[in-house]
């Protein structure tokens, strides 16, 4: 049986190469929020940071453990890795190419070109710029960082774990957005190591089911399309090494539709006081999509990523700005 990409050793050993302002985020229980869901919800909130997301855990221990140095990078993003990406690779003068969509969140799109990437976009969503940035970098001979399939962006997401141990107690499950599964792989190996009887729950959107569908069945699932708000996590052709990194890791899958995203985020702003962007509040969603499941346990999530445009700010949350 081949050794498991994701280490632990790894994951413990990564905070001394990650920039600490991704590190020692605030988490709490929340007790207006469990108030309304019926359940004790612990937050973890990883949008107080200079990219307004956990991506940096992965991005910065990716390019200071395993980037080739002296070399340009390429890889393709929804916005929030390419972020994560482009402020790892500023600060250690490493250029970085970024593909996005043509219809990705402008707002993300503006904040990579900030930080000093060369964003290029192609492709009607996240999976079919990840193909023309695969093709761009093997014509160009450039190392291509692909999110989950780099061992180093789930092991940086791991420390998020880490960090969930200080609690006073374990809980009784942690509901973790699902992507392409790099935060998933992290977050589950910590747990199943420390607190292996605290349930792992993989929460993903209806409208871009790939992963869960892949998990459930056994077999690669892929998509000819997503119908989702959140973009975050928007997979419809999951990488069959990052899914080769759950087996055995997962309790339980929950697909949650748009309305429960919006619900979600609204109930995270009103009682947190936190603007979430969709993916991030996943796990809220879940709570609302099976309420008898979690009924009185004490439950953690990651609002992982708060990067919303203006427009999306008014029709979402009733936001200016």
């Amino acid at each position: 049986m081949p050794a498991p990409r994701i280490r632990l050793e790894a994951i413990e050993a990564a905070p001394v190469l990650i920039d600490p302002v991704f590190q020692g985020t605030p988490q709490f229980e929340c007790e207006p929020l469990g108030d309304a869901l019926g359940a004790r919800v612990v937050l973890k909130v990883e949008t107080l940071n200079p990219i307004r997301s956990f991506k940096g855990r992965g991005a910065e221990l990716f390019v200071a453990r395993d980037a080739p140095p002296g070399q340009p990078l390429v890889c393709a993003s929804a916005g929030n890795f390419g972020q994560a990406m482009a402020f790892a690779c500023r600060s250690r003068g490493v250029p970085l190419i970024v593909f996005a969509s043509e219809r990705a969140n402008a707002l993300k799109v503006e904040r990579m070109r900030a930080l000093g990437a060369d964003v290029r976009l192609a492709g009607d969503d996240f999976d079919g710029a990840k193909l023309v940035a695969k093709r761009f970098a093997a014509g160009a001979g450039l190392r291509m960082v692909e999110d989950a399939l780099e061992p180093a962006t789930a092991e940086g997401a791991g420390t998020m774990a880490l960090e969930l141990l200080a609690l006073d107690e374990p809980v009784d499950a942690v509901l973790v957005p699902l992507g392409n599964g790099a935060m998933l792989a992290g977050v589950a190996t910590v747990l199943a190591a420390h607190w292996p009887d605290t349930r792992v729950v993989a929460v993903q959107a209806l409208g871009a089911p790939a992963m869960v569908e892949s998990m459930r069945s056994g077999r690669l699932v892929t998509h000819e399309r997503v119908e989702t708000i959140a973009d975050g996590i928007g997979v419809r052709i999951p990488i069959p090494e990052a899914l080769d990194d759950l087996a055995g890791l997962v309790d339980e899958t929950i697909l949650v539709d748009d309305d429960l995203i919006l619900a979600a985020m609204r109930l995270v702003h009103q009682h947190v006081g936190v603007v979430a962007e969709p993916s991030a509040v996943v796990g809220i969603a879940a709570l609302l999509a099976a309420p008898e499941r979690f009924a009185r346990s004490r439950v953690a999530t990651m609002l992982c990523g708060g990067n919303l445009t203006p427009l999306q700010l008014r029709s979402w949350l009733g936001e200016t700005g």
